[in-house]
């Protein structure tokens, strides 16, 4: 169960991502594993919510409709937004590579093989692996 040592409430992934289908399929599986879940389709929608929680991980694709995942993470650090963020993309160039590690973000590449994400998240909230379902969380299309 992937709970928050300190509220015991499950702990949150926010996925951004234009992929409706990825969207959902990570919505999914992240529940799946216990993880409160929530998605949005671009930059904008999550830099318009005003009450994050204090205790979650992000999950952003490099390839956003509005913005590049690199610029969300500024704007995120801009507001004084320190929650981990991990980096999702296809085919990452070394440029690109750098510009991630330099922000101190993780980068997986897609497609999402294996535990690569799941292990990424984990290592994010510093804990190990759990399983039971928790909550469906939010799912915004």
């Amino acid at each position: 169960m992937a709970l928050n040592a300190r509220n015991h409430r499950p702990e949150t992934v926010i996925v951004v991502d234009a992929d409706a289908g990825l969207r959902h399929s990570l919505w999914f599986s992240l529940a799946a594993e216990g993880y409160a879940v929530s998605t949005f389709a671009n930059g904008t929608d999550l830099l318009s919510v005003h009450d994050l929680p204090e205790h979650a991980c992000l999950v952003v694709d490099y390839n956003l409709p509005d913005m590049t995942g690199l610029e969300l993470v500024a704007r995120l650090r801009d507001r004084r937004i320190g929650l981990p963020i991990i980096l999702v993309t296809n085919n990452p160039n070394m440029p690109l590579r750098r510009r991630a590690q330099k922000a101190g973000v993780p980068m997986i590449e897609k497609p999402l093989l294996g535990d690569s994400l799941l292990n990424g998240i984990l290592a994010a909230f510093g804990t190990s692996n759990g399983g039971a379902i928790i909550d469906r969380g939010k799912h915004h299309e």
